[in-house]
């Protein structure tokens, strides 16, 4: 079959870019091809359901201005299609005078990035979270909570009300691009034609970037994000989302209580390599996926660079008690028992050859393709302007291969010889 358009991966952002395409060409034929049973199968659907405000990412930066679009247009959305969403607010606590200090550079950044914030000493945050220690905190009250698993599938009720097919059980083997079509090649033998090709894979993006014959010269390297669950008791414990100030030597933020739309309150995530891409149960194992991470030079170049914050994470992957002395640092009253099991999330993080982890949105594109190269937090909040940043690529675009980067003024086009 050949259609105008066709999206691969069926997380948030692939469906996303769906419902976007047909907003922008209505009466295009548009298919969504998605491997697995379902929507949001992986990052999507095992997340923590924040809204980012956008405090943490680099003042022009691709992530800071989509997050920020995306704060307001996820909250909308949520509204006009009868979605539960909080706007329950974040504070990120200072434990020490070092943090204290990081928290003005982060106030800054807010700022720059002309996001709200209150500052709040000893007192103020002790009146507002009775159960959490801390010297100083910035208030960011636009962030909020919400299960993505339910935006995913009402962006997809809009796709298919608007004609675009969406198709499971598709998994591509083979990318061929042509003058003027791509083709697909599936694993049952079939082929699908399609004018224009978007590519939102996630987990799998480096493979498919190969597959299309680009120059990868990156990795996806999945890292497992394990949490665990407070007992019902305890799910009124804050009031608010708890978050650490980030230490900037190291590559991930660290453990933070999170409220669940459902309720309850989690503690996590931790960063631990996993060796499945798609393996969330504990020491799930994939052969071929261990190879590709531990053989990359960049991988064990990353490793070389911060082997310290590795072992402090397997430890406290391996050791509950290391896990809560990470969650008592700001909530001293949890115990061992508190931590109660919950499912595992995995993200997709891509790392360089030089071993440099890539933190903000990396596409790459060809005459007939766009590939998101790199999709990670806030890309669920972000979700939306991102489509438009995709489609706008493929509409305006086609024909300057290259990939795309982040830029002051927003989207830049590198050329890379692809």
């Amino acid at each position: 079959m050949r259609y105008d358009f066709c999206i691969v991966g069926g997380g948030i952002v692939g469906i996303a870019t769906s419902r976007e395409i047909l907003r922008r060409r209505p009466g295009s034929s548009v298919l969504l091809l998605e491997k697995e049973s379902r929507l949001a199968a992986h990052q999507t659907g095992h997340n923590s359901g924040v809204i980012h405000a956008g405090v943490y990412y680099t003042p022009g930066s691709l992530k800071a201005r989509l997050c920020r679009l995306g704060n307001e247009e996820t909250k909308q959305f949520c509204t006009e299609h009868g979605i539960p969403v909080k706007v329950c607010g974040k504070l990120i606590v200072a434990t020490n005078e070092l943090e204290v200090a990081r928290l003005g550079e982060l106030r800054e950044r807010c700022r720059v990035n002309e996001i709200a914030v209150d500052e709040l000493d000893g007192g103020d945050l002790s009146k507002l979270e009775p159960h959490i220690a801390g010297s100083a905190a910035l208030r960011v009250p636009s962030t909020g909570i919400v299960d993505y698993r339910q935006v995913g599938e009402a962006l997809a009720a809009e796709t298919s009300a608007s004609g675009g097919s969406i198709r499971f059980g598709g998994h591509v083997v083979g990318i061929i691009e042509r003058a003027d079509e791509v083709e697909l090649k599936l694993s049952n033998g079939e082929s699908i034609h399609c004018t224009r090709l978007i590519v939102c894979a996630g987990l799998q993006s480096d493979r498919l970037a190969r597959l299309a014959g680009l120059d990868v010269d990156f990795r996806v390297i999945p890292f497992r994000g394990e949490y665990f669950r407070l007992p019902d008791q305890k799910s009124t414990i804050v009031k608010h989302l708890i978050y650490p100030v980030p230490n900037p030597d190291l590559p991930f933020l660290g453990v933070h209580l999170t409220l669940m739309i459902g309720g309850f309150v989690t503690v996590g995530p931790n960063a631990v390599l996993g060796f499945a891409r798609e393996g969330y149960p504990r020491f799930s194992f994939n052969f071929r996926d261990s190879a590709d991470s531990l053989l990359f030079p960049g991988f064990r170049r990353l490793v070389r660079k911060h082997w310290r914050s590795a072992i402090k994470e397997l430890r406290g992957s391996l050791f509950k008690a290391d896990y809560l002395k990470e969650c008592r640092k700001y909530c001293p009253e949890l115990t061992l028992e508190d931590l109660r099991p919950h499912p595992a999330g995995i993200r997709a993080q891509v790392v360089l050859a030089d071993g440099t982890l890539v933190h903000d949105f990396m596409f790459s594109e060809t005459k007939r393709m766009v590939h998101v190269i790199n999709a990670p937090s806030p890309a669920a909040t972000a979700s939306m302007p991102i489509a438009r940043a995709i489609v706008e690529r493929t509409f305006d675009e086609v024909g300057k291969g290259g990939r795309l980067n982040s830029g002051a003024a927003g989207v830049r086009f590198q050329p890379s010889g692809d």
